[in-house]
C-alpha cells in the first residue's frame, strides 16, 4: 500500500451562510493553508479533522491501493485527486497525491 500526501490547498469561508444559518462557534477548523499530512492506509493522520477525514478517506484509500484516474481523466496527474471537506460553511480543499516508495 502506498502513502498519500494530503496538502491543504484552499480554504473558503461563506460568511453570508454562517450569519444566516449557523449557530455561533468559537472554533471550527484547525487546518492551515499549505499544511501537509501523510496518510498511511485507514489511519487518520495526527491532527487531521475528523469530519474532513470522513469526506476524503475513500479517495485516500483508492489511491493508496493503486487506484488512479479517479473520475476518468479528471486530474492531470492520474495518481492524485482534489477533494473538499463536507463543511458547507467553510470548505477546505485538499490535494491528495500518491507518494512513491523509495527502494
Amino acid at each position: 500500500m502506498k502513502k498519500v500526501k494530503i496538502t491543504v490547498m484552499k480554504m473558503v469561508c461563506h460568511h453570508d451562510l454562517i450569519e444566516k444559518y449557523e449557530n455561533p462557534l468559537l472554533h471550527a477548523c484547525d487546518m492551515q493553508l499549505g499544511q501537509v499530512f501523510i496518510a498511511d492506509g485507514w489511519n487518520k493522520p495526527n491532527g487531521f479533522c475528523d469530519s474532513a477525514w470522513q469526506s476524503i478517506s475513500p479517495f485516500v484509500m483508492t489511491l493508496a491501493y493503486g487506484g488512479q484516474d479517479i473520475y476518468d481523466g479528471w486530474m492531470k496527474n492520474k495518481r492524485s485527486a482534489m477533494i473538499s471537506c463536507n463543511d458547507g460553511f467553510r470548505p477546505v480543499s485538499f490535494l491528495l497525491e500518491v507518494i512513491d516508495d523509495e527502494q
